[in-house]
């Protein structure tokens, strides 16, 4: 059985030498990779582990010195051979042997022996310099210019970093400030909706006339849906710039996981759900942040609604240990694809498309604005905690279910903390 032809990579930017070069090696019996920049030489070296590297020194993006510092400083590419094609001198050779070159090939190549120089390199072959002191100075001169860039980036990278640390307080503020924006008017439109309800003639008319009460109840809705929405926005406000103080005090968290049931149990019906509560195992209390904590199972519960189809099962469990309480909440739903575990806990991140979006927190597969598990991560972080979610991957059809667990203290170190928020 013969042996897989040996693959060497070929990174240049001009198309006419990247031909000429295929053509030989390909002719030699060589499998053979091209790449026109070094960027793009580095991955296709990474991904396919080529048997031999052969680069041009000047290129557009990296020099062949570059790509060279980089690959030797991966494992993988210790003992690769990286030939250097150049038309320069000694001095350049030197600098190129301290970034790692194993050899060099002068341009314009020499076409009849370039295949046996090659295989000279695959066999072990290395070039050298006989001028020592040369190859000295230029291991100096090369740690200065690799040196030299790297403070650059360090330099560009603290620039980026501090441009990115503005543009997100300029988004915390904006956040905050629309949604104060928003509360004053919904406040007073629900307020006025009320006082029009409560009219003696409107209370006549709405019970005359079945039009205008659902027409009346689809408003008031609407506005409850405007305010939930503002209130997650503040909430998520509050998580960004790190304002979440806790109120610790001992809670129960029976009536926790209850109140959130109660809370979405027109839904539950509605969708013909089934939730169980495995209270087994519950503590009588914790301490936490009651009103928060109502928001953490108010915001696992919706999400297992919106994602578990009709006449689908949803369940609520604990665990408790000397120091910690485990709340599981899981459900035969759609489940959660594995590239989208960590994603799903990013402000402001909805899964499946967007045009289809709705803003219904309870209908399946309907919408939101992404800010329902954020929140959960950004309160169970203030409380010392974590949460995560186990699933076998999304399938709307085999319905493979997700597992939402929060790890909470059962007793918190200080009577008060601040949310890191959620990245």
């Amino acid at each position: 059985m013969s042996k897989p032809p040996r693959t060497i990579l070929y990174i240049e930017d001009d198309p006419a030498s990247r031909r000429l070069i295929e053509r030989l090696l390909t002719h030699a019996g060589y499998r053979v990779l091209l790449a026109e920049n070094g960027l793009t030489g580095i991955d296709i070296a990474r991904t396919e582990k080529p048997d031999l590297i052969l680069t041009d020194i000047n290129l557009p993006d990296l020099s062949g010195n570059e790509i060279t510092t980089t690959l030797r400083n991966d494992d993988a590419f210790q003992d690769t051979p990286i030939v250097a094609l150049t038309a320069q001198g000694a001095s350049a050779q030197a600098m190129a042997m301290a970034a790692g070159i194993t050899g060099f090939l002068t341009k314009p190549i020499n076409i009849e022996r370039f295949t046996d120089q090659m295989q000279f390199y695959l066999d072990g072959g290395r070039d050298t310099l006989m001028d020592t002191g040369l190859l000295r100075d230029a291991q100096t001169q090369y740690t200065r210019e690799v040196v030299s860039r790297l403070e650059k980036r360090i330099r560009s990278l603290e620039e980026s970093n501090s441009g990115l640390k503005r543009l997100d307080r300029m988004k915390a503020t904006f956040i905050k400030i629309t949604a104060h924006e928003l509360r004053t008017p919904l406040t007073v439109l629900y307020g006025y909706l009320r006082l029009l309800e409560d009219h003696a003639g409107m209370r006549d008319l709405l019970a005359s006339d079945d039009n205008l009460q659902e027409l009346m109840g689809g408003m008031s809705g609407a506005i409850k849906r405007m305010q939930d929405m503002v209130e997650e926005i503040m909430t998520m406000s509050r998580i960004m710039t790190r304002q979440i103080d806790l109120s610790l005090t001992p809670v129960s968290l029976p009536i926790i996981i209850k109140s959130a049931v109660r809370h979405y149990q027109e839904a539950i019906d509605q969708r013909g759900l089934k939730v169980d509560l495995d209270i087994a195992d519950w503590p009588r209390q914790m301490q936490g942040d009651s009103g928060l904590l109502q928001v953490v199972m108010g915001n696992l519960l919706s999400n297992a609604i919106k994602y578990t189809p009709d006449n689908g099962k949803i369940s609520v469990s604990v665990e408790t240990t000397d120091t910690h309480t485990c709340i599981s909440v899981r459900d035969s739903g759609v489940g959660v694809a594995p590239s989208e575990c960590d994603k799903i806990f990013e402000q402001f991140y909805t899964s499946g498309d967007t045009e289809l979006h709705s803003t219904s927190k309870t209908a399946f597969l309907g919408g939101g604005l992404g800010l329902g598990l954020p929140i959960v991560r950004g309160i169970v972080t203030a409380h010392g905690g974590e949460v995560s979610v186990e699933s076998a991957g999304h399938d709307p059809q085999a319905l493979p279910g997700s597992c939402f667990t929060v790890r909470l203290p059962i007793k918190a170190e200080r009577p008060a903390t601040k949310a890191n928020g959620t990245s």
